[in-house]
């Protein structure tokens, strides 16, 4: 991903250094220690807004200190300062732990309480959600130069859209676990809900999704983002209003015909708007690839696996809704029109719907090829070697975009009836809950041994 990163990762195992090597090193610390207290304590100019500035130049002035010295040997930063580099990439651990809520709520092959840890790590995923939202909240009011930094820095910016498609998966388990743990009596108030937050999101990612690559179109010079550092993070923009196609069947579900048809149509126009915009810069991508090689943070390369994979399932999805709102809408017009189609009976809606179920399979089949070969080549470049083996955020990248993967073939196992692919589908989802698991362990290890949260090492890098 389009991650800054430093290369002063500690050396594992039992090497030795010299002598020379650990009084220099004992000696940068002292030193950072002495300029740190002489920084905080030096009196700032002016007070309230006036002196945010000349604090954030302050810290970052601290960095040429910090990028000497090992994080294991530097002295211990409080909360306060760390949260300066508590970055929008936090939103991929909420995105990714409700992918693996909806997985467990949709699985096909399943056993007595499986909904229930579902709905447990749900929970737990709201939880993050909150947490993780106060945290940069409270980033914001402490250091208010980084707001504007967030959304003008590439590096960071590209990653503020995980923050609506933590919004886009909630939704879905919203409505996944609703259908099975809430009462019958509750559908129409769920479904209501549903509609409204759909139109909503779909509003509010398409206008995001302009301003903000405008504002990457139009950010300075230096700062711009260049062909040779291409990854696939330069889709996340456009991503969020790609998911409306996916959120578009479990809101339309429940609702009237009239209603339901509109919805389902609104999420094809956003599903097919995400995935040309990700087509186009797939053509950058796989230049990129060719001209300079593999990118040093390899898992960002999963992110290519998303577009494909969740237009195959809002296809499959949306196509299966079809038969619903046809008999509906044909009912509603005395069985006179659907779609414009006048002299439509009963059957003849019937054929027109399955014409239109076999369509989607058909172009989700064909998509589903391409998220494929994508999730391929980046579990190769994964095997071959990964340079930078430190945790970034970006490893969240291993379970968010194959969630998308495992869903449109569950879909597709589901639309052909096929045993085979529904089991295969099952031990995915098996392999990506313990890849989740063993990313969430390595989290919570980096932000203890200070390779996340810490100057030089996240998103906010310059």
């Amino acid at each position: 991903m389009a991650t800054a990163v430093m290369d002063h990762q500690p050396h594992s195992g039992g090497r030795a250094c010299n002598s020379h090597d650990s009084h220099e090193t004992a000696d940068n610390g002292q030193k950072f220690e002495t300029d740190t207290e002489a920084a905080n304590s030096a009196p700032l100019s002016g007070s309230g807004q006036d002196r945010a500035p000349e604090l954030l130049e302050r810290r970052l002035s601290q960095l040429a200190v910090l990028e000497r010295i090992p994080t294991f040997l530097q002295p211990s930063l409080p909360w306060r300062d760390r949260l300066m580099h508590f970055t929008f990439a936090w939103y991929t651990v909420s995105m990714s732990t409700s992918g693996i809520a909806l997985i467990l709520a949709i699985t096909p092959k399943r056993f007595q309480g499986l909904s229930t840890i579902g709905l447990v790590i749900f929970l737990i995923d709201l939880l993050f959600f909150v947490v993780i939202s106060l945290a940069i909240l409270i980033r914001f009011v402490l250091y208010r130069q980084t707001l504007r930094r967030a959304f003008t820095r590439p590096s960071e910016a590209l990653f503020i859209p995980t923050l609506l498609l933590s919004v886009a998966a909630i939704l879905s388990n919203v409505s996944a676990y609703g259908n099975i743990f809430l009462p019958a009596s509750s559908a129409a108030a769920l479904a209501g809900f549903l509609h409204v937050a759909f139109w909503a999101y779909l509003g509010a990612t398409f206008v995001i999704s302009v301003l903000q690559y405008h504002l990457l179109f139009s950010v300075k010079a230096e700062r711009r983002l260049t062909v040779s550092a291409m990854t696939p993070a330069w889709i996340l923009p456009i991503f969020p209003v790609m998911l409306a196609g996916t959120l578009a069947t479990p809101c339309a579900e429940g609702q009237p015909a009239d209603r339901a048809i509109a919805v389902l149509c609104a999420g094809l126009a956003a599903q097919g708007l995400g995935i040309l915009v990700s087509v186009f810069f797939y053509a950058t991508y796989l230049s990129r690839l060719m001209v300079y090689g593999l990118p040093v943070q390899r898992p960002g390369m999963f992110i290519a696996v998303g577009p494909p994979s969740f237009t195959c399932a809002a296809l499959v999805a949306i196509a299966g809704e079809i038969p619903r709102v046809f008999a509906g809408l044909g009912a509603a017009g005395g069985g006179r029109s659907v779609l414009g189609f006048s002299g439509i009976g009963a059957g003849d809606a019937d054929v027109l719907a399955a014409g239109i179920k076999l369509v989607a399979l058909a172009s989700a089949v064909f998509l589903w090829g391409l998220s494929f070969w994508f999730f391929t080549s980046a579990v190769a470049a994964v095997v071959a070697g990964m340079p930078d083996r430190r945790f970034h955020l970006s490893w969240w990248s291993f379970v968010f975009p194959n969630v998308g993967f495992v869903l449109a073939s569950i879909r597709i196992g589901s639309a052909v009836g096929s045993e085979g692919i529904l089991w295969l589908c099952s031990v995915m989802t098996v392999l990506l809950v313990a890849a989740w698991a063993f990313i969430g362990f390595r989290c919570i290890r980096a932000v203890y041994q200070r390779e996340i949260v810490w100057p030089g090492h996240d998103e906010d890098s310059s």
